[in-house]
């Protein structure tokens, strides 16, 4: 018997049929589901200090269970004193397995750990049925530890779905239990 995550048997079990019988989906590959995740962290000051890119891809590896890489920069702005080709950020992107324990990791440990949580905006949606949440502290992740943290910073979480519309993709990301703020 091979492990299936959580959330990836809690999808075929529960949120197919949920999907479809709100949205009346003839056919279940028009279910819309999560394609991938993506971590990624912008380090402005990395500019001065190259140490900084390795902190943030040490970081981003032991939240998300993979190892990140660093993005670099695609042009010069002279204000910055940035190079094309300087490493500027971090990122990493999710899929299959580790995408739903990172999402299973997400919704039960590390948000009930932000500070006057009361849900996630809304309005993070594109249009297209990906959503953006920003994170602005790293801390809520169990796997950082407290006093190895040279800086507090933020991070982003792109979610990205096969969904056509937004309002298919909430339902779909609330399922798999997200908790976005009621109105």
């Amino acid at each position: 018997m091979t492990y299936i995550p959580r959330l990836k048997q809690e999808y075929k079990d529960k949120v197919i049929s949920a999907l479809t019988e709100e949205f009346g989906y003839k056919n279940v590959m028009q279910v819309p589901k999560l394609q991938k995740i993506v971590i990624s962290k912008g380090v402005g000051a990395a500019v001065a200090d190259k140490k900084l890119i390795d902190h943030a891809v040490d970081e981003i590896t032991k939240i998300s269970g993979q190892k990140a890489v660093a993005t670099i920069s695609k042009k010069d702005v002279a204000s910055f004193k940035l190079r094309k080709g300087m490493p500027i950020g971090a990122k990493v992107t999710l899929r299959g397995e580790r995408m739903y324990e990172f999402l299973d990791r997400l919704v039960t440990s590390a948000l009930p750990r932000v500070r006057d949580f009361s849900g996630i905006k809304a309005n993070g949606f594109d249009g297209r049925g990906n959503y953006n949440l920003g994170i602005t502290e790293q801390i809520i992740f169990p796997e950082i530890d407290i006093d190895k943290v040279n800086k507090i910073s933020g991070m982003d979480i792109s979610f990205v779905t096969s969904a056509e519309t937004d309002k298919e993709a909430k339902s779909l990301l609330t399922e798999l239990g997200l908790p976005f703020k009621k109105n």
